[in-house]
């Protein structure tokens, strides 16, 4: 049951030096769509001071929880069955939040919903670091990730790579406000916003 990504293994890394400064204080991440399990196994395991919390489609929770069992790791829960559109939230908070090529992939109102869940159960303080292809003011950084929205389109016209401007609005609407911006490797980025 175990599934494999060859993009986690690419990207893990730069990730995880981000992670470690934007998530150096933080005891409580909550991961939102954990896909196989790969990302969970590998941050949790480099980030020993925190409590990483896997959540994704329950279809996807076999894998997860592979990779959980194969690891040995103490400091990640077993995965929370979570659907951004169904409302059914951790009935916790958490002082960080993480997801990684989600958006892109979700329908706009699924985008809407997964700001709307992560505002209410981000703590005071807390972050929410998103990973992945982003356009900037209306333009594409990149042919490749021109080719790849046009991809994501043809497969399923509700998809595709959102703008951070756009992001950006719906984490001040509700009460976000964008601290970061790091470059990623092969035209990726990860975006942070906080809580005040």
């Amino acid at each position: 049951m175990k599934q494999y990504s060859e993009s986690c293994n690419q990207n893990r890394a730069p990730i995880l030096t981000v992670l470690r400064a934007e998530f150096a204080t933080t005891r409580e991440v909550l991961e939102i769509g954990s896909g196989t399990g790969q990302h969970a196994v590998y941050l949790a395991g480099a980030l020993a001071h925190l409590r990483w919390h896997t959540s994704d489609l329950p279809e996807n929770h076999p894998s997860i929880h592979a990779w959980i069992e194969e690891s040995g790791l103490e400091n990640i829960a077993r995965p929370f069955p979570l659907d951004v559109t169904a409302g059914q939230w951790p009935q916790r908070t958490f002082d960080g939040v993480f997801s990684a090529n989600t958006t892109h992939i979700m329908h706009w109102a699924a985008v809407t919903d997964l700001f709307a869940g992560v505002a209410h159960l981000l703590e005071p303080g807390g972050r929410f670091c998103l990973y992945g292809p982003f356009n900037d003011h209306g333009r594409y950084t990149s042919d490749s990730n021109a080719r790849f929205d046009a991809w994501l389109k043809n497969r399923d016209p509700g998809s595709g790579i959102r703008d951070c401007a756009d992001l950006d609005a719906l984490a001040h609407g509700h009460g976000l406000h964008r601290r970061a911006d790091h470059e990623m490797p092969v035209n990726n980025r990860l975006l942070v916003w906080m809580k005040p």
